[in-house]
């Protein structure tokens, strides 16, 4: 499972955990690890016995963001890397098992990133949040593109374009954190909002996550027909058949 270079993934029941691991850089993201994230999509997609994704840091620090050693002064900077980054975050987004970020100390620039992309966070009280690349120079990916969609434009403004740091309550009021808790309560929390994603219906979860990503986008018009094709598809299902059996059976034992 431990393959990766910059991750440590271990697998409890249903539930996958992976940890940003490079402690020297307080978990920077660097091409390695892009890769690593990405063979884990890979892994994560095909593996039937995986529900729950759950994205953690290590050493009290979920991640420092892009790693800048990776760029090099005697040559020109090109956007491969970024397009391969960008490749990774829409995988994780519309992966088709539910996703959770446990975040604790600073999560900055690419880790932001990746919490965006999860379906569910938790957060330890002492936790920032920050997107400071604007102020460095840069640009925080699609951050551009997904943040004002989570929490309206002048608030994304307000945190791109300044680079403050987010508490992690003022981050639940705007709906970027799902639970919010102590130190001390925080494998708990978790464990709990792990337990509040199941059960685990594939179907419904594509279904469901693709067409909450199509709303902003899409005219009413269109967005019917696309539900009602996602509808079709899991009132078909295995899973639904076997919903309708447990009502009907409940019905003739009443």
């Amino acid at each position: 499972m431990n393959r990766y270079k910059t991750l440590k993934v271990e697998k409890e029941g249903n539930v996958l955990t992976a940890r940003l691991h490079r402690p020297d850089t307080q978990n920077a993201i660097n091409m390695q690890m892009v890769n690593d994230l990405t063979e884990l999509m890979d892994m994560v997609e095909d593996a039937a016995d995986v529900a729950i994704l759950v994205l953690r840091g290590s050493g009290g620090v979920f991640s420092s963001g892009i790693d800048f050693r990776d760029f090099r002064l005697d040559k020109e900077p090109d956007i491969y890397g970024l397009q391969k980054w960008e490749r990774m975050c829409r995988r994780l987004e519309r992966l088709s098992k539910h996703t959770l970020a446990a975040v604790q100390g600073e999560c900055i620039g690419g880790g932001f990133q990746l919490v965006l992309l999860c379906d569910a966070v938790v957060a330890e009280k002492k936790s920032v949040f920050c997107f400071h690349e604007v102020k460095l120079g840069f640009l925080p990916g699609m951050a551009t593109f997904r943040l004002a969609k989570y929490i309206g434009l002048g608030r994304a403004k307000n945190l791109i374009l300044t680079g403050r740091r987010l508490k992690a309550e003022e981050a639940m009021n705007w709906g970027l954190v799902s639970q919010i808790c102590e130190h001390v309560a925080f494998e708990d929390t978790l464990k709990h909002t792990i337990q509040s994603l199941l059960p685990f219906h594939p179907v419904a979860l594509e279904m469901a996550r693709r067409l909450l990503n199509e709303c902003y986008a899409t005219a009413y018009e269109d967005f019917i027909g696309h539900f009602l094709a996602a509808q079709h598809r899991a009132i078909t299902s295995d899973v639904f058949r076997e919903l309708i059996v447990k009502s009907t059976s409940s019905q003739n034992v009443s």
